[in-house]
């Protein structure tokens, strides 16, 4: 089978899921989140800790342009959001932009590639440009936590806010640290009118 030519299916079945469902009592994403960014839903699929499994999965889809790989966890993702029921009434995938030139100098968004997976279990269009990075923001996992708002701190803007006027829209990343590049987002996509927002990313860091 194609998929296993990335990862074993014995091995994608045992990964290290979260098992969180919608809801800030039992999903620390939302927690997370809460009072920080006005969201509808958060969530993310699997743990990602050092030295395990979806680290070293993480890595092989940003720094190893391994694109299958992002697609085929994209569609689990999509699995996920279809079993979840709480992302129904999204409309549209809205992956976390990279700036170009990490854009150039990578050869593709891990992030877009995620949305063009989970569109093939959970349909949905993909808008990848209305939002844009305008700097090129020192890297999220070389800064101390307590620097990471300000490194991201109004790098987000939205180019085409009426392409997402009255949509509910599913912002799309790969890993989820501190949340403040997703807050960051958040908080530029406020500017538009009749926008709804829920946040899903392939995995959370985990101690």
């Amino acid at each position: 089978m194609q998929g296993e030519r990335q990862i074993c299916l014995n091995c994608l079945d045992n990964l290290s899921q979260t098992l969180y469902t919608t809801g800030p009592d039992d999903n620390p994403v939302e927690r997370l989140f809460a009072g920080r960014a006005d969201f509808e839903h958060a969530i993310s699929f699997y743990h990602f800790r050092k030295g395990n499994t979806v680290q070293k999965l993480v890595h092989a889809m940003k720094f190893h342009s391994n694109d299958e790989l992002c697609l085929m966890m994209g569609r689990q993702m999509g699995l996920g959001l279809l079993s979840s029921g709480a992302f129904d009434d999204v409309d549209l995938l809205v992956p976390v932009p990279l700036h170009w030139r990490r854009r150039l100098q990578r050869g593709f968004n891990q992030s877009e590639l995620l949305c063009r997976g989970i569109a093939q279990n959970f349909p949905r269009p993909i808008n990848n440009h209305a939002l844009v990075r305008l700097r090129n923001t020192h890297k999220q996992s070389q800064q101390a936590a307590d620097e990471r708002d300000k490194n991201v701190e109004g790098a987000f803007f939205i180019k085409h806010p009426e392409e997402l006027e009255g949509h509910h829209i599913l912002l799309v990343d790969d890993v989820l640290t501190t949340g403040a590049t997703l807050g960051s987002c958040c908080n530029a996509l406020a500017s538009v009118s009749n926008l709804r927002i829920s946040i899903a990313t392939l995995s959370v860091a985990s101690q």
